[in-house]
């Protein structure tokens, strides 16, 4: 199949691409908004992320009781307190004298990963708007910096206009709030239902390195058919679908309230806590350890399997498609490749053949620079978490199903700096490749 040639000054490993005019009304629309700010956006001056460790149980029944605190509004931002692994929390900062004095008094090893969160956080908005400036000179889109959702979706549009025989759009439902839940499927089957992978991004919505690293594997994709033999094989022989963005009311809400927002949008009834996690409402286990029924958490599990119409509307396609082989959910951070199950200690059937490829994802993502990735089941190398995408996925019988935390350890967290986007999505592409040739070869 011959593509059209893109007119766009097209180079994956530089940030910049030709973007058309007709796309100036939303970055002039982006450029007022950020430029006059938010005026309920939440700050988070002087509030520091604190790196724990623990050396033996006691230790980590102390700083389970500190972290569950309801009046120090502590913030866990990396794994729940485990042995051998240090635990990241955002602590606000009129809470910063008190947990520093519970640490100091029961011995509890600690340092200082961020200073000041805010701080970061101006960084990257000011990032923001030095991309929209250059944009709007350029008629590019920056693969190399955040956007918001309306630009993601355009530029999916913009991928689908250049490669229309390759790539179409799919809308396969409708967030909580009336947004398009829009999906990119790469096919060559000509309408045929073929074997298929999901690839899902955002689910979380501070996440903002997973959609960003999304969109830039779509367009890699389309251009690399045709020219890449794994990604032209593949495609000669299954689908792929990639849903960059799986909560976008809880991502638009990370550009205009609250930077470090998770879960979705939607009402709980007779509480005045709003959203639920996506990743623990998933019908698989539902409800078990690692969830909570408290819609204050941030791991609140919904009131029942697929209450969030955004993981129903992925569900039900899916469910209704019937030949998906294989499911990537992309998080951040932690660097892990990850596999069932995330809700027992107990194997997945094909735990061995999930963790061969996983090992050799993680040597592939660590080809490029050295990033080193960890390799396990969700429950082994995390936590417990049930009701989340992947055992879903696996106990569908979607066999390869995996979950990436993406860039980095901790040092930003989930404010990573755009400067890092590229150098993570390339990286990842390696990975997934590997994931994509032993599906391709194994279905």
């Amino acid at each position: 199949m011959s593509l059209p040639q893109t007119p766009y000054k097209y180079s994956l490993t530089q940030p910049l691409y030709d973007w058309h005019p007709w796309n100036m009304k939303w970055i002039l629309f982006f450029g007022a908004l950020i430029g006059s700010g938010i005026c309920d956006r939440e700050t988070f001056s002087g509030h520091q992320v604190f790196r724990i460790n623990v050396r033996n149980g006691d230790e980590i029944s102390k700083l389970n009781r500190l972290v569950n605190s309801d009046n120090l509004k502590l913030n866990l931002w990396k794994s729940p307190p485990a042995l051998g692994h240090p635990t990241d929390v955002l602590v606000p900062s009129v809470s910063l004298q008190e947990v520093k004095s519970f640490l100091e008094d029961h011995d509890l090893e600690y340092s200082v990963a961020v200073e000041d969160l805010q701080t970061i956080l101006d960084a990257e908005k000011q990032e923001m708007q030095h991309n929209v400036h250059q944009e709007l000179s350029s008629n590019c889109f920056n693969y190399g910096a955040y956007h918001t959702l309306e630009a993601i979706h355009k530029e999916m549009d913009n991928i689908v206009k250049y490669y229309p025989r390759l790539v179409s759009t799919v809308t396969i439902g409708h967030s909580f709030e009336n947004r398009s839940m829009y999906v990119l499927k790469f096919s060559t089957g000509e309408g045929r239902q073929r074997p298929a992978l999901w690839l899902n991004a955002g689910i979380h919505a501070r996440e903002w390195v997973s959609p960003a690293t999304a969109i830039w594997t779509a367009r890699k994709i389309a251009c690399d058919y045709g020219k890449d033999a794994i990604i032209t094989s593949t495609l000669k022989k299954m689908d792929i679908f990639v849903l960059p963005v799986a909560n976008p009311d809880g991502y638009v809400y990370t550009h205009t309230h609250n930077r470090l927002w998770r879960k979705t949008r939607s009402v709980n009834p007779g509480s005045t806590c709003i959203g639920t996690d996506p990743n623990r409402n998933w019908n698989s286990s539902f409800g078990g350890v690692g969830s909570i029924a408290d819609p204050c958490s941030e791991v609140y599990h919904g009131p029942y399997p697929h209450s969030e119409v955004e993981v129903k509307s992925v569900a039900d396609f899916i469910k209704k498609h019937g030949n998906f082989k294989c499911f990537i959910d992309l998080h951040s951070f932690s660097q892990m490749v990850l596999y069932p199950y995330g809700y027992t200690a107990t194997k997945a059937q094909d735990a061995d053949e999930l963790d061969m490829v996983a090992r050799n994802t993680a040597k592939a993502l660590a080809m490029l620079s050295g990033t080193q990735y960890r390799v396990g089941s969700i429950f082994s190398i995390t936590y417990a978490a049930s009701g989340s995408t992947v055992d879903w996925a696996y106990d569908n019988g979607i066999k390869y199903a995996f979950s990436f935390e993406l860039r980095d350890t901790g040092d930003y967290g989930f404010a990573l700096p755009a400067s890092q986007i590229i150098p993570t999505a390339q990286e990842t592409w390696l990975g997934l490749k590997t994931i994509i040739e032993h599906v391709r070869d194994n279905i």
